[in-house]
């Protein structure tokens, strides 16, 4: 049975799955808020019992991780729960599979619920990975990594990418000689199998996404109003504590720049201020501009995403429309 024949329903017609997708600071939780409480506030009118969360952001995943990932307050959990926020421990790693698991059974788990499954965030990896699947990866071996990590730390990040180069040039090729999270997997995975992370991908089963799928893209038309909304957020962040997290974290001990949580955009630069790297306001404009950059890859995934719909929320007409069209795909 193929991974899609596993994660189909058992009904011939496909039940229904909403993305909500957009870059950060666009207003993607508020939009998945109202629709949670309207569809509370008007459940005669359809033929399902409202909605749930599921968050699709690699940062909210964590604990401790809360004013500087936005992370929902108390008072938008208690309007909305979510799934999958708050559940990892920062000093762990949460890959693209588990996401990709946990999520295929939470939408499971939803639709048992007769609710329907609002999938919101703005890690587009995680929605490729929905959408398009996964390869079946080799599981991780803790003395091969271990072993990785210690040619790492004598040789440098170029050393391990030439090594890459020599028996995977194809994945060698598409990686920044930098990106030092996605060298040294593609190295254990070789490590392991003897098969190149390339081969993994190409061999990679079919898979069709087993739902129906809306796919909504959230964002100001204006690229002036996004980066005011980042601007606008960051110091509201400041204000809320953001300084007291990081050094919370900071001083935990167990914690440093090879954890995927603290390369999270604003706690990466924080970090470097804690140690002595950046002076706070170097680390306050490289936090900003690190997120501007964020936001514009989102949107460069966003522009090829296959049949998305558009909305600027800002816009009052938009936001109509933007309501609308999902009322249509639920009744």
């Amino acid at each position: 049975m193929s991974q899609a024949e596993k994660l189909l329903p058992k009904a011939k017609k496909l039940l229904p799955v909403i993305f909500i997708m957009g870059p950060t600071a666009s207003g993607k939780t508020s939009l998945a808020i109202d629709l949670v409480q309207n569809a509370i506030k008007n459940s005669s009118q359809s033929t399902f019992d409202g909605f749930e969360i599921i968050s699709v952001d690699s940062t909210l995943v964590y604990t401790q991780l809360n004013i500087g990932s936005a992370k929902p307050d108390a008072q938008e959990l208690l309007l909305a729960p979510h799934h999958l926020i708050d559940f990892i421990d920062p000093k762990d790693s949460y890959s693209v599979s588990q996401f990709f698991d946990d999520a295929h059974e939470l939408i499971k788990a939803i639709h048992k619920r007769n609710k329907i499954p609002l999938l919101v965030g703005g890690t587009m990896l995680y929605f490729k990975a929905l959408l398009n699947g996964i390869a079946e990866m080799p599981a991780t071996d803790e003395k091969i990594r271990q072993n990785i990590q210690q040619r790492l730390k004598s040789n440098g990040i170029e050393s391990l990418h030439l090594e890459l180069a020599k028996v995977d040039p194809i994945t060698a090729d598409r990686l920044h000689v930098n990106d030092t999270q996605r060298i040294t997997r593609a190295l254990e995975v070789f490590d392991i199998s003897g098969k190149p992370l390339s081969q993994w991908h190409k061999e990679q089963s079919e898979y069709e996404f087993p739902y129906s799928l809306l796919s909504i893209a959230v964002s100001p038309e204006e690229r002036s109003m996004l980066h005011k909304r980042i601007e606008t957020r960051f110091e509201q962040m400041l204000t809320k504590g953001f300084l007291q997290e990081i050094a919370d974290l900071y001083y935990r001990g167990d914690l440093n720049l090879e954890c995927p949580s603290m390369r999270s955009v604003g706690y990466r630069q924080y970090w470097q201020h804690m140690e002595g790297e950046l002076t706070l306001n170097e680390a306050k404009e490289k936090a900003i501009i690190a997120t501007r950059q964020l936001a514009k890859r989102q949107l460069t995934w966003l522009r090829s995403w296959p049949n998305v719909h558009w909305f600027d929320l800002s816009n009052k007409e938009r936001k109509v429309a933007c309501h609308n069209l999902i009322d249509k795909f639920v009744i």
